[in-house]
């Protein structure tokens, strides 16, 4: 039997959730547990409140029946589940299952606390049935990927061109002229500027007197 202990922290009606609890043991698959449960908080009278309970399968509608004396138990599978929101109201939240087809559920008076936490339950079970579809859509894809065609000529069987002999690299004969006493006067002036020893004014000064004495 399930523990009612960690669905109460919440202020949820003790009376309401073990009731639930106990119908939905005998619904569970294998492998299915509860995550959280939601309890309907009505203004006025609340004694036959409806809860949500939200699995990693699915998420139940339990709507009291009968002034109490059954339980009605809906379901909708995450598969077919586009998502969920909540909204705030004065008299706590609206719960909103927006499914692949068909009308939205709407549950209200579910208090704001519980609504936030149903949400983020609900969202969390959402995203990793997702992940679980992109998972099995790659495994998918990899088992469906055309093999290789064995006609295809392996790459041992591809015959290597001989290595052809490098042809001898002709090098250029590069004979230096030497330089002029002009020219390395000017190479000696710019050295001296590039190594900021003289100012721009300096080197232009002289660069002038040297040319001027060719």
């Amino acid at each position: 039997m399930i523990s009612i202990d960690r669905f109460l922290s919440d202020e949820q009606d003790p009376k309401a959730v073990e009731k639930v609890i106990g119908k939905l043991n005998d619904l569970l698959t294998t492998g299915e547990e509860i995550l959280y449960l939601a309890v309907q908080k009505k203004p006025a009278v609340n004694l036959l409140p409806d809860c949500i309970a939200i699995t990693n399968k699915r998420i139940f509608y339990c709507e009291p029946g009968n002034l109490g004396l059954t339980m009605n138990f809906k379901d909708i599978s995450w598969k077919s589940v586009k998502e969920v929101s909540f909204k705030e109201e004065f008299f706590g939240s609206k719960f909103i299952c927006v499914p692949q087809h068909g009308e939205n559920i709407v549950t209200e008076f579910i208090p704001k606390v519980q609504a936030r936490k149903l949400h983020q339950a609900a969202n969390q079970q959402l995203e990793e049935y997702k992940e679980l579809l992109r998972q099995q859509k790659l495994e998918e894809n990899r088992a469906t990927a055309s093999p290789v065609s064995s006609n295809a000529q392996s790459i041992a069987d591809i015959p290597v061109p001989e290595p052809s002999a490098p042809e001898p690299i002709q090098i250029a004969e590069v004979i230096e002229e030497p330089e002029d006493e002009t020219t390395l006067k000017l190479r000696k002036l710019k050295t001296l500027y590039d190594k900021h020893l003289i100012t721009q004014e300096e080197y232009e000064a002289k660069k002038a007197n040297i040319l001027d004495s060719l």
